[in-house]
């Protein structure tokens, strides 16, 4: 049972995505949180083109993965999401990922993103409408493309 309202992605794991242990290639877990991300920001702003007309976007700057348990082909994985720390020009997302229907968690991530204005190439304090939903999150949402 979910313990907490986090934004929730399920995705399965395909065959090409394991290593030679049978289990999910280390690297593919920054695949998983670039997807998952994506769906977390379409959630909260809608299309992505949304910022890109605000002459905003953003750029990853730090990317931290922790492993705990292997998941292997088949398995449906279910990333859940909330805001970290929200600065001036910059946010971390986290994310727990666990084997959908269990609470032991498979790996956990935290990603840091700092906005930019692609017209100028450089970095552009976070609007406050971008930040207050970023607070709010996406509790409660469930997006899944595992077809369980």
């Amino acid at each position: 049972m979910v313990s907490d309202n986090s934004f929730r992605f399920r995705f399965r794991v395909r065959y090409g995505e394991c290593d030679a242990q049978s289990v999910v290639f280390n690297a593919r877990y920054a695949d998983y949180v670039d997807i998952a991300v994506n769906e977390y920001i379409r959630t909260l702003f809608g299309d992505y083109q949304n910022l890109l007309d605000q002459d905003l976007d953003i750029q990853v700057v730090s990317l931290m993965i922790n492993y705990r348990a292997p998941a292997r082909f088949d398995d449906v994985l279910e990333a859940r999401i909330k805001a970290g720390r929200i600065g001036n020009t910059s946010f971390t997302v986290h994310l727990e990922f666990y084997h959908h229907g269990e609470e032991a968690q498979v790996a956990e991530a935290d990603i840091t993103y700092v906005l930019i204005q692609p017209s100028q190439m450089a970095k552009t304090p976070v609007p406050d409408a971008i930040r207050e939903k970023l607070e709010v999150g996406a509790t409660g949402v469930l997006i899944s493309h595992a077809g369980e």
